[in-house]
């Protein structure tokens, strides 16, 4: 099963969240499965759900997901057989029913797949957007990505285990390499809370290999390991009289120094973190399964008992198959393919065409060693120019930086040794270390530029401002941590989630250090700009990141309901027209702008009004207080996000109707500038998915949910959760239909209206979008491998004649659009108590749509009428429901008829 997280309590226990206990044979759902209850199925599945040691419920869910969703799908690119494809839908129906007894690999060997083909398989499964369920994508994906770290790994030990060890014996030779990698394994699944944590799995390998090694004759080592081995190791145990034995102690393992420094040398990873690994969590690991005082090499049989029983614990796959290029272990050849190559120095940059690759450990061991040697010659403490201007403050901020910096290094390591495993105080506290130095360094550069822009010496106001500081320490510690867990986002990864409370991604990050920090999002995007230009060493991939952080608060983090964006938009509205967030006349011109982190963090302060130094001044009565800067820049770069986004997602779906791209944008750059309630607690990408479908209804262009959410999936960095876990209202999720219908529509429908009358609102400007150095070359989209933005060919068409009377703009058709459902929405709408929440299944109890439905036979989607369910619109959705229903069905039974299931 794939990998669960586990508490922090008792080490060498894992625990499963999914895992039923035994069970009593009854004939209850939950009971092991009856065969004659499940007459109406294909006896291959009902034995195949039996092989799989199914429950009842498990089993009829799955039949549920084949008979709905895959059983009529184009086969074409399915290269996987009727069993396969069964054993898949019964797995996602054990995941989501947490009814799964056999381990991963037993399903495996059982179907006949691969982790990889499985993965693949299950992707594919995904034909109508919704059969994959959140929580079971989010398991595969935490699944594939353990399996990744896990290859990886696996590979570096081969490599590294050929050039250590020298045994002529191959049955000898053998079961060394498989007592050290099955020690591996089982010291990474007790001790290590974050198991598809590279880096730190990495250190704690090159532990257990020096384990081995230094228990091994030197005739047994190659060059240079032969030679360092200490002579220390060899020494024979001492014996323990009788009498003692009882009351004797276990010696502590002892690292052998040059045989670490070794290793580590050889595989570019740093030796005080290895043996802060070392001494914390492998110590405490060999202490828990007895082997701290061992002189000899490990009893292979104690090691993989204790692994096969935390293997069922987790219902896992196999890691020691790797050992025997098991087949469900096999990786694509792209994979395979992968070959550590050792980059060439002392070559010309013109010499250097292509890339050199990479393994993924040597990749993030380059990254972690630039890190580090671009922070040699700093300090955690601040510099002596630091503290000249330290002095020169009017206040000085001395005792308040060094107080908050010390505060928020014991709330990291903490938080850290939580997230990662027991025993990481240690590394918790090394990263801190390198956060810090960062954190000065940039300090010390930022207020440098300062002073050169302004002529001013004395930052009082900044350097006593808490937010400026918390933040700054933040984002460094944001690089360090992505420099030693990977920058890139994997799966679109970590703020893309809609209000989901299970990321995908690793625990560490982004934006999981605001939550350390309980630093709003908005205060940590007014230092980012700032801090990538302070630090010109910042490698490109970091630039990138930091980049991507931003975004991600542009597009949800910001827009959370305690954050203060809310205030200075409600203050800038306060002020009138006049003084709003970011003027639409103004989007067609350049981003240029001179804003620091000063003037965001003093904001509203302008600088040519008061230097960003100077306190800010209340304004008298009757005068308009000063336009946030912070506030300003965000928007700016809020509406050039939202039209590239706008733009990537129309180019795959409306590249016919050209004219609609500039009324889209305007009713999103309306409701985002007017209408900017609707982002609370929700993300851009569900306002751009509404208008682009609300336009393409008014206009009566043929475009539906399932076509954009489609697209939408294609895209990168997104994440499925935001078309399917979409705010309602007051802690209520369901999709984006829901949404649309019972909350964008709502809002905003004479707005929308007035698109397709005589007389159409303006349009907004097109963001202005940087120029490519190449003349009138398209100019490709940050994010994107083949998106490109081309200049503006812009046409009008004449709209119809529609109003509010005459137009229903709402989403109709799925399955999700039967009688009863409407008449849910027609509660909804009509109910003055907003806290109403949909229940479908008639219940008291509040009860959201967990699943996304779109249709399948090509008719509209989702539902909204204010009509009763006796109106005509409603009997005519009931005669169209009930002709697909027979059109389905007799295309069912000609197609089985025509190609009967395999077995």
């Amino acid at each position: 099963m794939p990998p669960k997280k586990r508490s922090s309590g008792t080490p060498q226990k894992k625990e499963l969240k999914g895992s039923l206990k035994s069970r009593s044979p009854d004939s209850g759902d939950n009971a092991v499965l009856s065969p004659e209850r499940h007459k109406d199925k294909d006896p291959e599945f009902v034995f195949l759900s039996e092989e799989l040691q199914s429950t009842n419920s498990i089993c009829d869910h799955a039949w549920r997901i084949w008979e709905r969703e895959i059983r009529s799908m184009d086969k074409t690119n399915m290269p996987y057989s009727n069993r396969q494809q069964w054993g898949a839908c019964l797995f996602i129906a054990g995941m989501e029913l947490e009814g799964i007894n056999l381990t991963f690999t037993q399903f495996l060997k059982a179907v006949g797949l691969s982790v990889k083909q499985f993965i693949s398989l299950v992707r594919k499964m995904d034909v109508n957007v919704d059969t994959i369920s959140p929580k079971v994508n989010s398991a595969v994906t935490r699944l594939e990505n353990k399996y990744d770290v896990t290859l990886a790994l696996y590979q570096r030990f081969v490599k590294t285990c050929e050039k250590i060890f020298a045994e002529p014996d191959n049955a000898k030779r053998k079961e060394l390499w498989e007592s050290s990698w099955t020690m591996f394994l089982l010291a990474k699944g007790t001790f290590l809370q974050m198991e598809d944590d590279l880096v730190i799995s990495f250190q704690l390998l090159l532990c257990v290999l020096e384990f081995f090694a230094k228990r091994l004759s030197p005739s047994l080592l190659q060059s240079p390991y032969n030679s360092v081995v200490s002579s220390s190791t060899l020494s024979p145990p001492t014996r323990t009289s009788r009498r003692n034995q009882g009351k004797s102690k276990p010696r502590p393992a002892e690292m052998d120094m040059q045989l670490l420094e070794t290793l580590c040398k050889e595989g570019d990873c740093s030796v005080d973190e290895v043996k802060n690994v070392y001494q914390s969590t492998f110590c405490a690991f060999l202490d828990s399964v007895g082997l701290l005082g061992l002189q000899g090499l490990p009893p292979m049989e104690a090691l993989s008992k204790q692994y096969e029983e935390l293997y069922h614990k987790s219902k896992d796959f196999d890691a020691r198959l790797f050992l025997s290029d098991d087949e469900t272990l096999s990786p694509n050849k792209i994979e395979v393919s992968k070959v550590e190559v050792t980059p060439r120095k002392n070559l010309f940059a013109e010499d250097i065409a292509i890339p050199v690759p990479q393994t993924p450990i040597r990749a993030a061991m380059t990254s972690i060693q630039q890190l580090r040697g671009d922070l040699t010659s700093g300090s955690d403490q601040p510099s002596s120019n630091l503290l000249v201007y330290y002095k020169n403050c009017t206040v000085d901020p001395s005792g308040e930086i060094k107080k908050r910096v010390e505060e928020l290094g014991e709330v990291f390591i903490q938080r850290f040794a939580q997230a990662v495993g027991q025993h990481c105080e240690g590394l918790g506290r090394k990263r801190f270390y390198l956060g810090a130095q960062l954190y000065y360094k940039v300090m010390e550069s930022m207020l440098k530029s300062e002073e050169k822009r302004l002529s001013v010496q004395n930052f009082s106001k900044l350097l006593n401002n808490a937010a400026f500081h918390t933040s700054l320490l933040a984002c460094a510690l944001e690089v360090v941590i992505a420099t030693y867990v990977g920058s890139s986002l994997k799966n679109g990864g970590f703020g893309r989630s809609s209000g989901a409370s299970d990321s995908v991604e690793s625990d560490l990050c982004f934006p999981w250090i605001l939550s350390v920090f309980q630093l709003p999002a908005f205060d940590f995007y007014k230092v980012i700009e700032s801090f990538i230009k302070a630090e010109p060493t910042l490698k490109h991939d970091m630039v990138k990141h930091l980049e991507q952080c931003e975004h991600v608060i542009m597009e949800s983090l910001a827009w959370r309901t305690d954050s203060p964006l809310f205030d200075l938009l409600k203050q800038s509205r306060e002020e009138g027209p006049g003084e709003q967030a970011e003027p639409p006349a103004t989007l067609n011109q350049p981003l240029h702008h001179n804003h620091t982190a000063a003037d965001l963090y003093l904001s509203p302060v302008r600088p040519c009004r008061q230097p960003p130094v100077m306190e800010a001044e209340p304004p008298t009565p009757g005068t308009r207080a000063p336009r946030s800067n912070s506030l300003s820049l965000f928007y700016k770069k809020l509406y050039r996000m939202a039209y590239l986004r706008l733009k990537m997602l129309f180019s795959n779906l409306l590249t016919s109707h050209p004219e609609m791209e500039p009324i889209i944008w305007t009713l999103l750059q309306h409701t985002l500038q007017n209408e900017y309630e609707l982002m609370r607690d929700r993300h851009l990408d569900q306002l751009i998915m509404s208008a682009m479908y609300a336009i393409c209804k008014v206009k009566n262009v043929d475009l539906r949910f399932k076509t954009i959410v489609t697209a939408y999936k294609e895209l990168p960095n997104t994440n499925q959760e935001t078309f399917k876990r979409v705010l309602i209202r007051e802690g209520q999720y369901d999709s984006i239909i829901v949404f649309y219908n019972l909350v964008f529509m709502q809002k905003l429908k004479t707005n929308i209206l007035q698109y397709s009358s005589p007389r159409p609102p303006p349009l907004s400007p097109i963001p202005h979008i940087p120029c490519s150095p190449y003349k009138n070359s398209p100019l490709r989209v940050p994010g994107s491998n083949n998106v490109y933005v081309s200049p503006l060919k812009s046409s009008r068409v004449s709209p119809l004649v529609m109003t509010p009377r005459s137009r229903i703009l709402i989403s109709i058709g799925e399955s999700f659009g039967s009688a009863d459902k409407f008449q849910k929405i027609n509660q909804m709408l009509s109910s003055s108590d907003w806290s109403l929440k949909r229940s479908l299944d008639g219940g008291s109890a509040p009860k959201p749509l967990k699943r996304l439905r779109f249709d399948m036979d090509g008719q509209d989607e989702a539902d909204g009428s204010k009509s009763s369910g006796e109106s005509a619109l409603i009997q005519k959705l009931a005669e169209m429901s009930s002709t697909r229903s027979r059109m389905q069905e007799q295309k069912l039974k000609e197609e089985s008829d025509k190609d009967h299931p395999e077995p």
